[in-house]
């Protein structure tokens, strides 16, 4: 799976929430510095050649809809990034949050409870 830029991170988020979307439905999405609607009719056809995007013709106008999923990029972004900044450990990665307090002791004892009831 091919990395995304942030601004198509950002769209890719919009489509798949309204699975179906016209350049300009996008463009009403997006919440912060609107950008000029080539632009994003431009990031989404980078999207498409990607193979996040497909799109289905009316005419000359083009409605858009993620081919992959929410949870499938999920998946693969967090894979990458356990593997290029946490040398594949999610231990490493638990680790870093916990010192960086962006995960409690309680929310650590939720997960260990969460793993004890799949086993």
């Amino acid at each position: 799976m091919q990395k995304l830029t942030n601004k198509e991170e950002e769209v890719m988020q919009i489509l798949w929430k309204l699975e179906k979307a016209f350049v300009k439905d996008v463009l009403l999405e997006v919440k912060e510095s609107k950008p000029h609607y080539n632009t994003v009719s431009t990031i989404i056809r980078n999207l498409e050649e990607k193979g996040y995007v497909d799109h289905i013709a009316y005419g000359n106008t083009y409605q858009y809809y993620p081919t992959v999923s929410k949870e499938d990029y999920r998946t693969g972004y967090m894979s990458n990034a356990i593997k290029n900044y946490f040398n594949n450990s999610y231990k490493g990665m638990v680790s870093f949050f916990a010192k960086e307090e962006k995960i409690s002791a309680e929310e650590l004892r939720e997960i260990l409870k969460m793993i004890e009831k799949e086993e």
